[in-house]
């Protein structure tokens, strides 16, 4: 019944809270654009639809835009379900994608092992890196929170000193380096499209993750930790690896996700500023309640979204900035422990009322049929 009544509630919060986000958009849009119908039907219909007909292109862009956050909202998944707030997952994105990128130009390879060896060398420094707080935290106390998000600026500063310095073309008008060789391109599943076989591979680890915390024992252990670390604790678990083990998890999660994008949607390296696909990965596992298997679902709908702010922004002259306002207000809710705690004590009430009347009714007819 507990159950039960839980899941309505944290699905009507979650639906008010996304209401709530949309109408705080609509009211923005009337008051910054010249023609607010066209902006919401840039946001809300052109992302699919575009003259009366299914736009493929558009489509394929939001699946494509959908692969990096997918793996930082499983990552975060992992961590927050272990009870530890790290967001380090910005950091560890842009480095595996940068490391990936290093591999991807300097050291040649036949195609195919090309690019698995370069995003499992994304993965691994993304687990590496991700240690640090981890063991601030278990032999430190310290907080991960704080020590991943600088560590995120750390790892940004370094990249740029190594890409200004070292690495960049000298030869482009920006800050990039040289092109990828081919054989480390993720080919496109559609070609002349964003989305690549990075997507299916996004869709492949969203399943590994969901069996590796609900089928196996280590997944079953970060969930008991993040439930109550103390009693966990009493009942032999080793909690520190475990917390540790859980913010790795995430880091691999992160660097696998910063490879992938890297070599399926880009030529050349170029990121010189957090990418920022972290941060929307923690609205993604908001939106996904911890759950692995909601992951991709909470991300198309952000990625939809995002098209939509992208489309309003170049037909109707409303800021692109609009998606982070969205993504900020649902936060801000689903974040709220206290929003619509009445309606959750009202839900309760009910199962309990209609129990007791099923428990009442059996008990009659028992005694009727004595």
């Amino acid at each position: 019944m507990e159950n039960k009544s839980q899941s309505m509630f944290e699905f009507f919060r979650g639906f008010v809270a996304i209401a709530i986000a949309i109408f705080v958009a609509f009211i923005l849009i009337l008051i910054c654009a010249d023609d607010p119908g066209k902006a919401l039907e840039c946001l809300l219909i052109k992302p699919i639809f575009s003259g009366g007909a299914l736009n493929a292109k558009s489509i394929f862009t939001i699946l494509a835009r959908m692969t990096p956050i997918i793996f930082t909202g499983l990552a975060v998944c992992v961590m927050f379900s272990a009870n530890q707030f790290n967001l380090g997952g910005e950091g560890a994105i842009m480095l595996g994608g940068f490391i990936a990128a290093l591999i991807g130009i300097y050291l040649p390879m036949v195609t195919g092992v090309h690019i698995l060896v370069a995003i499992l060398a994304g993965t691994i420094v993304g687990g590496l890196v991700m240690i640090v707080p981890a063991v601030i935290k278990v032999k430190l106390k310290a907080s991960e929170m704080v020590c991943s998000l600088m560590m995120n600026y750390v790892i940004m500063y370094i990249i740029l000193h190594f890409l200004n310095n070292v690495f960049a073309d000298r030869s482009k008008g920006a800050t990039q380096t040289y092109p990828f060789l081919e054989t480390a391109l993720i080919p496109k599943i559609i070609p002349n499209t964003e989305l690549s076989w990075g997507f299916l591979v996004a869709i492949i680890a969203t399943i590994i993750v969901a069996f590796f915390m609900y089928r196996t024992k280590w997944g079953y252990s970060i969930r008991m930790i993040g439930i109550n670390e103390s009693f966990s604790k009493y009942s032999g678990m080793k909690v520190g690896g475990t917390i540790i083990l859980s913010q790795i998890l995430g880091g691999m999660l992160s660097g696998m996700g910063g490879s992938i994008e890297m070599l399926g949607r880009y030529n050349t390296y170029l990121w010189t500023d957090l990418p920022g696909y972290g941060w929307t990965g923690i609205t993604v596992a908001i939106l996904a309640k911890n759950n692995p298997i909601l992951v991709p679902f909470a991300a198309l709908f952000i990625s939809y979204l995002n098209r939509g702010c992208e489309l309003m922004s170049i037909y109707a002259g409303v800021p692109a900035e609009m998606i982070d306002i969205i993504q900020a207000v649902i936060f801000m809710f689903f974040a709220a422990e206290h929003f619509l705690s009445g309606t959750r004590q009202k839900i309760v009430v009910k199962e309990a009322k209609e129990e007791l009347q099923k428990k009442e009714l059996a008990a009659v007819g028992k005694g009727g049929n004595a």
